[in-house]
């Protein structure tokens, strides 16, 4: 298998099997969980960025852009994107995150054309409007809007677009990202153990699970990058469906959520989209 496949494929992989592991969390409140994952990360940013001596073009970077919105409005983007999953997976709703990760893709696409005015073939709007269709049949037959879905892909795709338009690379994002949601993380966390209501330090099994969620948000990054630098973009953007069908997979086999009618007649819209979208062009549609 190609180096680059085999390093795209394992991130994605890395990423699918994450409900398991804050299913081992589901006796932490959901805000700490988010606090540890941001203060862990921003350590191991920190390290990731002196081991390879990356400060000076991170400083420059920040110090000569004026638009310092593009900076640090990701920030609340992943950060608010964290802790709705978080919450999602640990209150029953893998598979409704799930949609959500399938739909980012087409939003992105969506913001692309509104915002950066991309142009779209006939066979990728017709993708967007049966997507769009699905999310409407899940709504009304379902009863229930989708919004953990919608808010999962509308900030992961706005966060997409900003950081597109970033003058930092990936892990400057994140360490930069990180050091400003640690300070409302760090003071949250503070106050936890002020009231005796910390849990780390309290249950071995815990405090291991939560120290780790830094290289468990670091690491995949890092081997994605090593693998999306020597493969075409086109086929990283095939692979990346890999991670919803996994957490898909785990929601509906492992945790054994429910699949109802509405679900299922709202998930067959998304996954046409997408494969109109991802193969239309090839098959010859009109």
């Amino acid at each position: 298998m190609n180096r680059g496949i085999l390093f795209a494929l394992s991130a994605y992989i890395f990423w699918g099997l994450h409900p398991i592991y804050w299913k081992q969390l589901q006796n932490v409140p959901s805000p700490e969980i988010v606090a540890h994952r941001i203060v862990w990360s921003l350590l191991f940013f920190i390290f990731i960025m002196s081991t390879r001596k990356h400060w000076p073009g991170f400083k420059s970077k920040i110090s000569i852009n004026k638009t310092r919105w593009i900076l640090y409005l990701p920030a609340f983007l992943i950060g608010s994107n964290w802790a709705m999953y978080i919450w999602a997976v640990n209150a029953g709703f893998i598979i409704e995150t799930s949609l959500g990760y399938f739909i980012s893709p087409l939003v992105s696409v969506f913001l692309g054309v509104v915002i950066l005015k991309e142009k779209l073939e006939k066979i990728q709007w017709t993708a967007i409007i049966i997507a769009a269709c699905g999310v409407l049949v899940m709504t009304f037959i379902y009863g229930q809007f989708p919004w953990i879905s919608l808010f999962l892909a509308g900030t992961w795709g706005t966060y997409g677009l900003l950081r597109k338009k970033s003058p930092l690379n990936a892990t400057e994002g994140l360490l930069l990202e990180t050091s400003v949601l640690s300070i409302p993380a760090f003071l949250y966390l503070y106050y936890l153990d002020y009231t005796n209501s910390f849990s780390f330090l309290s249950d071995f099994k815990n405090s291991l699970l939560l120290a780790g969620t830094g290289i468990l948000s670091g690491l995949p990054l890092i081997i994605f990058i090593s693998g999306a630098r020597i493969i075409n973009l086109s086929l990283i953007g095939i692979l990346q469906y890999v991670y919803p069908t996994l957490i898909f997979m785990i929601g509906y086999f492992i945790y054994h959520e429910p699949l109802n009618e509405a679900k299922i007649i709202g998930f067959t819209f998304i996954w046409v989209a997408i494969f109109l979208y991802t193969f239309g062009k090839n098959l010859n549609f009109r």
